[in-house]
């Protein structure tokens, strides 16, 4: 039997020793998750004690389908969804607004004179509605369909928020990068 297996039944079980463990094992990456939705460290944190609590509220549901980390991964996601739109409505970019996409490759970035940090906070700069359809799609993974499903917003409407973000970025990218230039 795996060590996740072993350590959810104690924590469905209400042992405090493996619900510590648990919390101690996961905490630090799924914080990096939060706070890559929500705008402070603060939010992030509180965003994070939520989850957990739905986390051993709902651990009998886990039937090990999947990777626990990536079940508990996606009730933070969730829960900072959730987090955003309860502040109102998340903001929405309409297409008729967005004129296109910026030709430039991922490899033309500059991406290469910027620590981890900086493209962290560079991200957390963009619009709610941006920075959310960006990490679901870029960093996370999903597909435009599953972010219109989850944000209950079109698919469209996902596509162009990521391709609005992906512009924000390249040009606080730009921007970063002339500051860097200028510093050296």
């Amino acid at each position: 039997m795996s060590n996740d297996k072993l350590v959810v039944e104690a924590c469905i079980r209400e042992e405090r020793v493996a619900q510590r463990q648990l919390y101690e094992q996961f905490a630090g990456k799924l914080y990096a998750v939060s706070l890559r939705y929500m705008k402070s460290r603060d939010e992030a944190q509180d965003v994070l004690q939520d989850a957990f609590i739905k986390i051993f509220k709902n651990l009998h549901s886990f039937r090990f389908d999947c990777p626990l980390e990536a079940w508990l991964k996606r009730i933070v996601i969730n829960t900072a969804l959730k987090a955003i739109q309860k502040r109102g409505q998340m903001p929405t970019i309409d297409i008729a607004d967005y004129h296109g996409e910026l030709d430039k490759s991922p490899e033309n970035l500059g991406l290469e004179n910027l620590k981890m940090e900086t493209l962290l906070e560079l991200i957390n700069q963009l619009p709610e509605g941006c920075r959310a359809v960006f990490n679901l799609y870029a960093i996370e993974g999903f597909k435009h369909q599953e972010i219109a499903e989850m944000l209950n917003i079109t698919e469209g409407t996902s596509k162009s928020q990521f391709s609005r973000a992906r512009m924000l970025l390249i040009e606080k990218i730009e921007k970063e990068n002339i500051r860097l230039a200028k510093a050296n």
